[in-house]
């Protein structure tokens, strides 16, 4: 079954009518008018201007290639040339980025991640783990504050008792889940809104555009910021191809991509602000709340354990990816607190 649908998309990327010129293809792992959407959309529009039109760049959004999994592998196997590859799916084959899914690891503000992210180390050692598993490395962004929505609210881990919280299917993110005392669920992120409907399930996790554009918030009733984590995804290439580009086509797709690490904080911003408002104005009755400090530390207390969770699943290097995440942290942290005894 999995060789038929890769068949198929190999057929149906082979069908499409071909322009002359370069054309290189771009997965996306979500729908259309999401943050990884419009970067892709940005992406495509300077590499389109940059080029005087000899490069184009098809932009496949979530669903059209498949799960996930199968953009991963299309983009092994070159059939895609650029994927965004999320840290709760890639984790299967680099366990390592699993760190990114760690609660209260990274800062509660998004333009210190923002910073952070570009840390040179940082990236210096995500970019020998994508190497070691067939993958070119080129970027990693926020988009924007991860948020529970649940039938019942939730300020304190024991309101998490027994309640049904789907998650993606992560050791990592069970083990928070349980943590808290909740009962975690895997569940497809198509089946979502259907789960939250059927009561299948009382609550799930995810950015504020997304809740919105998947209409989460029609299903349930609170909407929580625990500060606990950013939503992280990275932008991969296929190696072979990117090391068959001539020298200022690689110079060229390292520029946009340095550009778009600061355009797209200000679009994740914007967007998450847009969509929050969406909300409030179609469902009123919303109760949005923010974990004052006391809240957030009693959360903090029950995540801390599943660092070590972590190690043991990712071994010295997760420690070391584990250190090299608090150390950018902290830098930026200090940076925009205005500490120049920081190094940058």
């Amino acid at each position: 079954m999995k060789r038929l649908a890769i068949l198929f998309v190999l057929l149906l990327l082979g069908c499409e009518a071909q322009p002359e010129g370069e054309i290189w293809r771009f997965a996306i792992e979500e729908t259309s008018g999401s943050v990884q959407d419009q970067y892709a959309q940005r992406f495509r529009e300077m590499v389109h201007e940059r080029t005087n039109g000899e490069v184009r760049v098809i932009v496949y959004p979530y669903g059209a290639l498949g799960t996930s999994d199968h953009i991963t592998e299309q983009l092994h196997n070159a059939t895609l040339e650029l994927a965004m590859s999320s840290p709760g799916h890639l984790g299967k084959l680099i366990p390592e980025v699993q760190a990114f899914l760690l609660h209260y690891l990274l800062s509660d503000d998004p333009e210190v991640n923002a910073r952070a992210l570009r840390d040179p180390a940082l990236r210096a050692f995500l970019d020998g783990l994508y190497a070691e598993k067939g993958l070119s490395f080129l970027t990693a962004f926020g988009e924007g504050r991860m948020a529970w929505t649940t039938r019942e609210p939730v300020r304190r881990p024991e309101d998490f008792d027994g309640m049904r919280f789907r998650v993606m299917t992560s050791p990592l993110l069970l083990a928070s889940y349980e943590a808290y005392g909740a009962s975690p669920t895997p569940l497809p992120y198509s089946e979502v809104y259907s789960g939250l409907q059927l009561r299948m399930i009382d609550g799930q996790v995810n950015p504020v555009f997304a809740i919105e554009e998947m209409s989460f918030y029609e299903v349930t009733d609170h909407l929580i910021f625990p500060g606990h984590a950013e939503f992280v995804t990275t932008l991969a290439a296929n190696p072979d191809w990117l090391e068959s580009l001539p020298s200022e086509r690689r110079r060229l797709i390292e520029d946009i991509v340095d550009t778009l690490q600061t355009e797209i904080y200000e679009v994740q911003s914007a967007l998450a602000e847009e969509r929050l408002e969406a909300i409030r104005a179609r469902r009123p009755e919303m109760q949005i709340v923010t974990l004052d400090a006391e809240e957030r530390a009693a959360f903090r207390a029950r995540a801390e354990p599943v660092r070590e969770r972590y190690v043991e699943l990712a071994g010295p290097r997760g420690r070391r990816l584990l250190q090299l995440i608090e150390a950018a942290v902290r830098r930026a942290d200090g940076a925009f607190a205005g500490d120049d005894s920081v190094a940058q």
